[in-house]
């Protein structure tokens, strides 16, 4: 699903090449914490935030953990109205909170014009619930529910998010599962190059749906114990929630406005395989043109990466191929580039997955670490490449995260870090 309102974006006038996409700002928030510093400890570290499910009933499913956000019960200062702040849902807040964050590190005042690109797969899925709940308990009532219908559609927490910065610019939502955060970012850093924009706001956000959970649950994916990506005896995903926000400038904006660059987006593939709803192809062939797409717009190869946060979910099939597309990209530089999934910490977080691994990234590059995995306890034998299953420092340059989802969309992005 791609959603957009008000395109405008005018190219560059005698562009001769291609702006580069960098990052000024990064907002995150997880179960890990709020904010950039919490989190690159935690994920440094490899802390696992899976506890039980607190945000509805569990005692009729399979597995009844979760790795859920702890929420400020304030918000940030910004521009909205009492009765707006009153009828947000949590989605809502989380990708208030990123952006807020984003905005201040990339020290940037009023834009009004701002194009905003998102991903999102549940999007207000919480006031469908609630709104189904009313319907179905109390039919007779029709308090509130057309603000949940309005609200409910998949723009609405990014149409709150301009409301509360006083943006005026074009929304694009894409929906492509949970490949959704890294379409977006890798969509607005394609709109920078173009020159169909100098700054773009990006990210990603997904709240626990218990649609959702109840969904993965009676699929048996989810795992009741800890989730354990590319483990020999994994045995399902584990979900989370969150959000990550980016601001990416051209650089030549960011430059001149002498503001700190955290890294240059600096490659972007993305593929649709085909081959099932649910279960990517075998052999990994679309993650694998993927990979390649990104590391050929990078203008690098394989053995310059130098860390792979994997799309990792911990379920049987899906590692499996990734462990074979990166296998295949990689050849014999396979053994030397290492790998990590750090869904080990704070579980599947759908849309938002690809934009708070991206963040990851940019914390790996700033801080030179590795993010282990620390449930891993005996590699799949499929893996030819290192697994980081403890905290370690890394001199890095260049670092890429996969993100792959149900319906076969692939989204692979190289982030570079500046000198």
């Amino acid at each position: 699903m791609l959603v957009i309102t008000r395109v405008l974006f005018p190219r560059r006038a005698n562009a001769t090449s291609p702006a580069r996409a960098v990052v000024t700002g990064a907002g995150v928030i997880t179960a890990l914490g709020r904010g950039w510093e919490v989190n690159a400890a935690g994920f440094r570290a490899g802390q696992q935030r899976f506890e039980p499910v607190t945000l509805f009933d569990t005692s009729r499913h399979r597995t009844k953990i979760a790795a859920e956000v702890k929420l400020p019960k304030d918000l940030p200062a910004r521009n909205l109205k009492p009765q707006v702040v009153r009828r947000l849902d949590r989605a809502a807040k989380l990708l208030l909170w990123a952006a807020d964050e984003a905005w201040r590190q990339a020290a940037l005042s009023s834009i009004a014009e701002l194009p905003i690109v998102l991903g999102t797969t549940s999007g207000g899925m919480g006031l469908g619930e609630t709104y189904y709940r009313q319907a179905v308990e109390r039919p007779e009532s029709g308090a509130r529910q057309p603000s949940r219908v309005l609200h409910y559609l998949a723009q609405s927490q990014a149409l709150v998010l301009a409301e509360a910065f006083g943006f005026t610019g074009s929304i694009a939502i894409i929906g492509n599962a949970c490949a959704s955060g890294a379409n977006a970012i890798g969509h607005a850093s394609d709109l920078i190059r173009s020159g169909a924009a100098e700054i773009v706001l990006t990210g990603g956000y997904d709240a626990l749906s218990e649609l959702v959970f109840t969904g993965f649950d009676s699929l048996q994916a989810l795992s009741p114990g800890p989730c354990r990506p590319f483990d020999a005896h994994r045995d399902g995903l584990g979900l989370g929630e969150g959000a990550a926000v980016l601001i990416l400038e051209s650089e030549a904006r960011a430059l001149a406005r002498g503001v700190p660059i955290l890294a240059e987006v600096a490659g972007y593939g993305a593929t649709t395989d085909r081959y099932h709803l649910t279960q990517p192809q075998p052999e990994g062939e679309a993650a694998y043109r993927a990979m390649q797409m990104a590391t050929a717009a990078a203008g690098i190869t394989p053995a310059e990466v130098g860390y792979i946060n994997a799309h990792g979910t911990g379920t049987p099939l899906n590692d499996s191929a990734e462990a074979a597309a990166i296998n295949r990209w990689a050849g014999e530089s396979a053994a030397q580039i290492p790998v990590s999934s750090t869904k080990a910490s704070i579980g599947h977080l759908l849309g938002a997955a690809g934009a708070v691994e991206a963040a990851i990234c940019l914390m790996a590059l700033q801080g030179q670490w590795l993010p282990p995995a620390c449930t891993v306890q005996t590699a799949d034998p499929l893996c030819r490449f290192p697994l980081v299953r403890q905290p370690q420092d890394a001199a890095l340059k260049y670092v890429l995260t996969n993100s792959f989802g149900f319906g076969g969309a692939n989204a692979s992005l190289i982030f570079k870090k500046r000198a």
